[in-house]
């Protein structure tokens, strides 16, 4: 003969696994939610980044090139680059600022195909026209 309180102890009722079920259905949409939004942050991070790559090189090479051909670029330039097996499209512009000899120079870079007008990262440095100084002002991004 079987006792009655071993009845009750071999499973779960009917309720109880309604219950569960309910509350695996309201949470697994909102785990899955809240994946998709970390995956995108990540992309949309890796992206930011080798932008700030592409716009850094691209300031470097302005740095060179004035020292290389004795005259600092002035007015808009902008072109294609490839890294990371993408194509990133720059824009730069270079203008006075209050200073005599002394230029701001702008570089907006973003993904190609994505529209101009929407930088994914913009890059400002400042450069002296006096080509024989020791160092060139840094800039800063964001």
């Amino acid at each position: 003969m079987t006792s009655p309180a071993r009845k009750h102890s071999r499973g779960f009722t009917l309720v109880e696994v309604m219950v569960a079920l309910a509350v695996v259905a309201i949470a697994l949409p909102a785990l899955m939610f809240s994946l998709h939004q970390q995956i995108d942050g990540t992309l949309y991070l890796r992206d930011k980044s080798i932008a700030h790559i592409v716009a850094a090189n691209k300031l470097a090479e302005v740095r060179i090139m004035a020292k290389a051909k004795e005259q600092l670029l002035k007015g808009k330039d902008g072109g294609t680059t490839t890294l990371a097996d993408r194509d990133w499209d720059w824009q730069l512009n270079s203008a006075e600022t209050e200073l005599p000899n002394f230029y701001r120079v702008e570089i907006n870079v973003s993904a190609v195909g994505v529209e101009p007008g929407a930088p994914l990262y913009t890059l400002v440095g400042f450069l002296s026209a006096d080509l024989n100084a020791e160092d060139d002002t840094g800039g800063a991004g964001g």
